[in-house]
């Protein structure tokens, strides 16, 4: 039965406050992953993106971020060794929470990305070495995560870099890149729609038509047999026509504006002929008409059409990140909550009620209103200085490499996936693009975050201990 008592509430409320908190960092720092390139290729606007991203990361933190899994909570620690010790396990997580926060703090403030999943990785096996020894962390689950640390950017960079040359070669060096642009815009709204459809969609036709009892309500009373995976399959091909269509269309009015403009100044040259002066007076300057501007470049044309997939593509990541990192910040006081409803340790019927996800997404939003900024700029612009072309496809790479890796369950960070990918484009356009400083800022901030969050767990927990035992 639910403890009522009003210490166990404001315990409970004092904790919300501190996950609200590292809700906030992450929120200021991870919402980089889907927003910055969008805001460096001036795709959005850097209000624009907070916009965007705030909704789409509380929705998804919100409809979808309860398949968080007690992985996060309970799997980097060996749950023998605190079966037992519930309350110290409790005393545990409130440590993690605050050297997460302190953590994605200081480096927000440095505008350095890192990854939030390592940093709760961190500190949770930094205060299990300190609360029973070095056998109560799983030290397997911790060479795994160091490895994809390792492979993920390269990763994600080999696929950006194919993407972006792929583009570059059969679209952007062609003579006529309008003309091949029209050619590849299905291909282009299959491959967003392939990688993102296959991260949101299951998610969505589960909740709403599985969870809904709509399937069932269609097989028992109608008579329909709707294969799930079918549904999700139809959803995305209809988007991919219709995304299509509708880039088409919006090329045919770019082409026809651009045609307009040389068909005034066509007329214009063609009236001072026929109504010029004497040739043997001197011609005096022709009036500038107010349509003088010459027809816009190709490349412009492109960028223009390449920036709509780009903020459509963030779209998608945000919603993602905020349903798969949302646990990041909430997890450890779901597992609070728990120990505190039921006085045991979490284990197979664990889970993140609802409170704590709105909870986690209204920090998320708060955090990239007001601090998000700075990693956003540096993500978007102090790496290489991107165009709409060169960021969809560093985020189309960041995508299908989590995708990837979710599919092998390989936990991967989405902060090191961007970053690689936005180096991986730099690479295709050439090295010396590349800002090699920012990049080593950013390696060294990802090299000592799980130390450092392990540090900070093992003294905060022990801190916190001491005063507790005295």
């Amino acid at each position: 039965m639910l403890n009522t008592s009003l210490v166990v509430f404001l315990q409970l409320g004092a904790i919300a406050i501190l996950a609200l908190y590292v809700a906030a960092n992450l929120g200021a720092n991870d919402v980089a992953n889907s927003m910055g390139t969008s805001v460096g290729s001036k795709a959005l606007t850097l209000r624009q993106a907070i916009i965007v991203a705030g909704i789409l990361e509380f929705a998804g933190a919100v409809l979808f971020g309860q398949g968080v899994s007690e992985t996060l909570a309970t799997g980097v620690v060996n749950a023998e060794v605190f079966a037992d010790k519930p309350q110290v396990f409790l005393i545990g997580m409130v440590s993690v929470l605050a050297a997460c926060g302190l953590w994605l703090q200081i480096a927000t403030s440095l505008g350095l990305p890192v990854s939030s999943s390592h940093a709760v990785v961190g500190a949770i096996a930094g205060f299990s070495w300190v609360a029973a020894g070095i056998h109560a962390v799983d030290w397997p689950t911790i060479g795994r995560i160091s490895l994809t640390w390792v492979a993920t950017p390269f990763a994600s960079g080999a696929l950006a870099a194919l993407f972006y040359s792929g583009v570059k070669h059969w679209i952007l060096d062609r003579p006529d890149p309008l003309f091949q642009l029209r050619e590849w815009i299905p291909w282009l709204s299959a491959a967003l729609l392939s990688v993102f459809g296959i991260i949101v969609l299951p998610s969505v036709v589960d909740v709403a038509l599985v969870q809904t009892g709509a399937i069932d309500f269609a097989r028992d009373r109608l008579g329909w047999n709707l294969p799930i995976h079918d549904i999700a399959i139809a959803i995305g091909s209809i988007g991919a026509i219709g995304l299509s269509l509708n880039s088409w269309k919006k090329l045919e009015k770019e082409g026809s504006a651009a045609s307009n403009v040389r068909d005034v100044t066509d007329r214009k040259n063609k009236q001072e002929e026929i109504f010029s002066p004497s040739p043997t007076l001197p011609l005096s300057p022709s009036p500038t008409l107010p349509l003088s501007p010459s027809p816009p470049l190709p490349h412009s044309s492109i960028e223009q059409q390449m920036a709509r997939f780009q903020v459509l593509s963030a779209c998608f990541v945000a919603f993602a990140h905020g349903s798969n990192d949302v646990g990041n910040a909430v997890a450890p006081l779901a597992a609070i909550a728990y120990i505190q409803r039921t006085g045991s340790f979490p284990l197979e019927d664990f889970n993140v009620p609802l409170w704590i996800l709105v909870l986690g997404g209204a920090g998320i939003v708060i955090g990239l209103a007001i601090w998000g900024q700075k990693v956003i700029a540096t993500v978007g612009e102090n790496i290489i200085q991107l165009q709409p072309s060169g960021g969809f496809c560093a985020e189309l790479a960041t995508a299908t490499t989590v995708l990837l890796a979710s599919r092998l369950g390989l936990p991967v960070s989405t902060s090191h996936a961007l970053v690689g990918a936005v180096v991986g484009v730099g690479l295709i356009k050439g090295w010396k693009s590349v800002r090699w400083k920012t990049l080593q800022s950013i390696g060294s901030a990802w090299v000592v975050t799980i130390p450092i969050a392990a540090g900070l767990g093992a003294s905060i927990f022990s801190i916190a201990q001491w005063i507790l035992v005295k």
